[in-house]
């Protein structure tokens, strides 16, 4: 107990250092992006992302940030609850935090921070759209059918053409020109969601479509080294997992693609990633034009990634790298410039990273850790009061099964359901960075001590039974809520074209999954 005090004591000495160094309180600055390979703050030749360098090169980039959800609601539910999806219940995009939640912005403000929330925000229950909603209640019902349109790519405008997504262009000059309103008479936090490089919703698809269309410029095109593209290698879908067979099919990608295509779909995606590292190039430009910038912290991150066609598959919703790393860098005072840290980290600890930043109280039942213990070379021993684990979960559409994910060292454990009625998964990082051979036969030892490690952090099974009887209930009810026009209703959602070939059989299989009928 003697050494708890004193670590925490410790801890909390820490936590406000970057405050008692300055002047004032430090302004805060969040950018969060959407579907945003974290592995291109790093990793990347292909595109050119010259604010996101200049935020790595002055500050920290944390090398293995993870969502704690592959979606976008559930992520940022998270994020700004410092809580596990389990513990939220924020089951997916439908069902998320509720609207009391106390997020650390709530926090900010009671403690004389100036707060503004700008653009995407995503994570109060009720939002998204039926046909995302159903289809996350049905996954369990033995249905297979085409949910998503099939990824496309649309060129648009001219090498002048640099304002693409309008929405979020719009949005961030509303930042820019808060950051210029400021008194500066006390310090201020602003948050700027955005949806880039988010696909865009494939409008010729219907209302109910998915975003599947990847719409860039030329200008933005040119941001790309072509030749550097590198075409993603395939399983025969004979071979995949069950899940990654299901998502595959659902998500409108198991057609023949051409390597053209599978090239394109990639490159207008890096174009987008460009597009969105200049509105972060926008923001830190205000904050040095307002005096601000030295006083002030800058975050990026995203709240998934995006496949862009790894794995036979785009959008999120997989443990995959390319779907659930993601970006994590910090820029600012006090904050060692360079630095690259391969501690394992995930969104829930933002919370209270941004509580220590300024100064303010945690409280003690988050799910995450501060990071500030790595953001400079002292203070090793903090360091290792963060977990050597990240967990992911996810519980929503396109994916048949309830999935956790343990991130490990260099290992990655993927567990379905009760671990049981579907076959986990393992994948060494180090010597299969493409995560195309599963080695769980081969080291069973690994994946014992994974599975009871997962099972210290959380009871999935039981997580897995809650679910499954939340899907059938919110089913039900939403059906029942319909009377006589269910079925015209459900026929003409996303999976119309699917469920008209054969009504009948299909809303069978719903039956027979609620209610158990034989």
């Amino acid at each position: 107990m003697g050494l708890f005090i004193t670590l925490f004591f410790l801890f909390q000495v820490y936590g406000i250092s970057l405050c008692h160094n300055l002047k004032k309180k430090p302004n805060i600055v969040m950018i969060m992006s959407d579907a945003f390979d974290g592995r291109l703050t790093f990793t990347n030749k292909v595109v050119q992302l010259p604010f996101i360098n200049y935020v790595r090169e002055l500050g920290i980039t944390f090398l293995n940030a993870y969502t704690n959800s592959p979606i976008c609601c559930p992520s940022r539910a998270a994020m700004w609850s410092g809580q596990f999806v389990h513990r939220t219940e924020s089951w997916n995009n439908y069902k998320c935090l509720e609207t009391n939640a106390t997020t650390w912005m709530d926090l900010l403000k009671e403690n004389g921070y100036n707060t503004k929330m700008i653009g995407k925000l995503d994570y109060t229950s009720g939002s998204h759209s039926v046909s995302n909603r159903v289809e996350a209640w049905t996954r369990d019902a033995q249905l297979l059918l085409s949910q998503e349109g099939r990824p496309v790519t649309d060129l648009v405008g001219n090498m002048s053409t640099m304002e693409i997504h309008m929405g979020d262009w719009k949005n961030t000059k509303k930042a820019q020109q808060w950051i210029r309103n400021l008194s500066h008479d006390q310090p201020f936090a602003l948050y700027l969601g955005l949806n880039l490089p988010h696909p865009y919703k494939t409008g010729s698809l219907g209302p109910t479509a998915g975003g599947s269309t990847f719409r860039t410029s030329p200008f933005w095109l040119s941001k790309v080294s072509a030749d550097l593209i590198s075409v993603p290698k395939w399983i025969p879908m004979s071979a995949m997992h069950p899940v990654d067979y299901y998502s595959t099919v659902t998500k409108n990608c198991s057609g023949a693609f051409t390597e053209e295509e599978v090239i394109n779909i990639r490159a207008f995606y890096y174009a987008m990633c460009a597009e969105t590292d200049a509105m972060l190039g926008q923001i830190i430009a205000t904050l040095r034009e307002t005096g601000v910038l030295n006083n002030t912290i800058v975050i990026f991150t995203a709240d998934h990634g995006e496949l862009a066609m790894e794995h036979r598959q785009f959008y999120k919703m997989s443990m995959f790298e390319g779907s659930a790393h993601i970006p994590l860098l910090f820029m600012g005072p006090g904050i060692k410039s360079g630095l690259q840290v391969d501690q394992l980290v995930s969104l829930v600890d933002l919370y209270p990273s941004i509580l220590n930043i300024a100064d303010v109280l945690v409280p003690t039942n988050l799910s995450g850790h501060s990071l500030l213990p790595f953001m400079s070379k002292s203070h090793s021993f903090l360091k290792a009061q963060h977990p050597d684990w990240i967990l992911s979960e996810y519980h929503g559409c396109n994916a048949n099964a309830s999935s956790y994910m343990l991130r490990a060292g260099h290992w990655k454990y993927i567990t379905y359901s009760d671990g049981q009625q579907v076959p986990p998964q393992l994948f060494d990082l180090t010597r299969d960075p493409e995560e195309l051979h599963d080695v769980i036969f081969k080291f069973p030892d690994v994946r014992v001590h994974l599975d009871k490690v997962l099972r210290s952090i959380l009871n999935y099974p039981s997580v897995s039974a809650t679910v499954h009887e939340y899907n059938k209930k919110a089913f039900t009810s939403w059906r029942n809520s319909l009377g006589g026009n269910y079925s015209q209703i459900i026929a003409n959602l996303r999976w119309h074209i699917d469920w008209q070939k054969d009504a009948k059989a299909n809303e069978g299989a719903i039956d027979q999954w609620i209610y158990g009928l034989s």
